[in-house]
């Protein structure tokens, strides 16, 4: 199915080449022209009808149409690169009301307080270079559960493999890793080859989705991060040598965890990992 036919308006190559957008490596830009394929990321993020979405990094707005075509209710756009503004104000006024496009960086903008307190679906083609930092914005967020419902999102696949690692993966498994699963019900859905992309970058990219746990295991995040950064920041050493990074005598904590002193980071669970932070926070 073409674009035209999909939701009438021009397609995205036309728009594209009318606008004069050509993707700015400095923006972490890949623009997707294949709308079926978008389509299939938006289905990816479950039933859309009626429902608020936020999109990071728009750019031409194939994702967008994808969203608004596919029932999202509202729409919410946040793009920096004001280049955009023109192709995205067409897709507004073919769908009136319901896309909203803010104009700022996505790592300055507050965007729980542009839902009026409703929770919301993010779903994005996210820029390569600012990827992570939001991800892990979204993780710390406090109180939990946070603002929004899911995380349809696309990653390098590099990146991708890092979030829903397990000790199993040990290459791939870290900080990353242990903080996503802790809250998050975390899965790959599929791969998007380079060829889609205009321009194409060099590797294959991967959409992760991520549904928030109601109940997280309970501890404090700033301990769980605190022992996570300990323990992966020498994850070669033994978490007896590396964990003095917390405590200076860390082998009681250990014990309290129920985790052995010869063990090292890759090989700790999550829940091992909560009941390390747990173990910390009774020996501060």
């Amino acid at each position: 199915m073409n674009a035209t036919a999909q939701d009438g308006l021009p397609p995205l190559r036309e728009v594209v080449e009318r606008h004069g957008l050509m993707a700015q490596k400095a923006l972490g830009q890949n623009f997707l022209f294949d709308l079926n394929l978008t389509g299939r990321i938006a289905r990816a993020a479950g039933p859309l009808e009626g429902q608020t979405v936020v999109e990071i990094g728009p750019g031409p707005g194939g994702l967008t149409r994808a969203l608004l075509a596919n029932g999202a209710g509202r729409v919410i756009a946040i793009e920096r690169d004001r280049r955009c503004m023109p192709a995205l104000a067409e897709i507004g006024a073919h769908y009136p009301g319901q896309l909203e496009v803010v104009d700022g960086d996505a790592l300055a903008v507050d965007l729980s307080s542009l839902l009026g307190g409703g929770p919301a679906r993010i779903v994005a083609n996210l820029p390569y270079n600012i990827g992570t930092p939001l991800l892990v914005g979204w993780l710390s967020a406090e109180p939990w559960p946070s603002w929004w419902a899911s995380l349809t999102l696309m990653f390098q696949r590099e990146v991708a493999e890092r979030i829903v690692a397990t000790p199993e993966q040990r290459a791939a498994y870290g900080r990353l890793a242990v903080l996503a699963n802790w809250r998050c019900e975390t899965k790959i859905l599929f791969d998007v080859p380079k060829t889609a992309f205009v321009p194409q970058p060099k590797i294959t990219s991967s959409i992760v989705q991520l549904v928030p746990r109601q109940q997280p295991e309970p501890c404090d995040r700033r301990l769980l991060e605190r022992v996570t950064l300990a323990a992966f920041g020498q994850r070669r050493k033994m978490l007896r040598q590396s964990l003095k990074a917390v405590l200076a005598e860390p082998a009681a904590m250990i014990e309290a965890a129920g985790l052995s002193p010869t063990m090292r980071a890759e090989e700790v669970s999550v829940s091992g990992f909560v009941a390390l932070a747990n173990a910390l926070a009774a020996h501060l």
